[in-house]
């Protein structure tokens, strides 16, 4: 994390202007999806291409899932990325070797899974950072705020089905140190609207 204050991700992006959108709009992280069968997976290439526009100061997450660690590590190294989001079956060596490549971390679960963890396995991974999410990510779906109250010792990211609208609710029940969204800022399915990025982060600086 790179600020004190509640951290937004914007993830999913794609191109210059919605990258734009998010800096102008005082996103503390913008998400980059590298795993495929996304509507919104970019290339490494198109990945460079805007991660070039992001000032220092502001985290370039990769979004990566069920892919091979050093191949993971290659691209985020090739592309500039600071930070990796493991969002599939990687191990804890998995999340050792990023870090070891001087990446912050981000380990992805859907929630009701990691709820079902030991103390132990839940220590095994060494992540900088815990993002829960529903059980099908980027489908717009919320987390059953039930499964989560109270459950989480450690500092973790919402995720899934927040939009502008319910964002200030979600935060003010579940106390969550970030936020992460992508369908909930889009006017179609993979595409983007700069408007509603600016509303997401409004109302989430909204909160006291």
């Amino acid at each position: 994390m790179t600020t004190d204050a509640l951290w937004i991700k914007i993830c999913g992006l794609s191109t210059p202007e919605t990258v734009d959108a998010a800096i102008d709009a005082g996103a503390d992280a913008l998400g980059f999806v590298f795993a495929a069968g996304s509507p919104r997976t970019v290339t490494a290439d198109q990945a460079k291409e805007l991660v070039e526009r992001v000032p220092e100061g502001i985290d370039a997450v990769g979004v990566f899932r069920d892919q091979e660690i050093d191949e993971i590590v290659g691209v985020a190294s090739a592309v500039g990325l600071t930070t990796l989001q493991l969002h599939g079956d990687e191990t804890p060596s998995d999340f050792a070797r990023a870090r070891d490549a001087g990446f912050f971390t981000i380990r992805a679960v859907a929630a009701q899974d990691y709820l079902r963890e030991t103390p132990e396995q839940r220590a095994a991974y060494d992540h900088d950072l815990l993002l829960l999410d529903a059980a099908e990510p980027g489908a717009g779906k919320l987390v059953d705020p039930s499964t989560i109250t109270g459950r989480v010792d450690e500092a973790w990211i919402l995720a899934g089905g927040l939009t502008p609208a319910n964002v200030r609710a979600a935060v003010q029940l579940l106390d969550p140190d970030g936020v992460d969204v992508s369908s909930g800022v889009e006017s179609s399915r993979g595409v983007k609207d700069p408007a509603r990025i600016r509303a997401f982060v409004e109302a989430v600086r909204s909160i006291a």
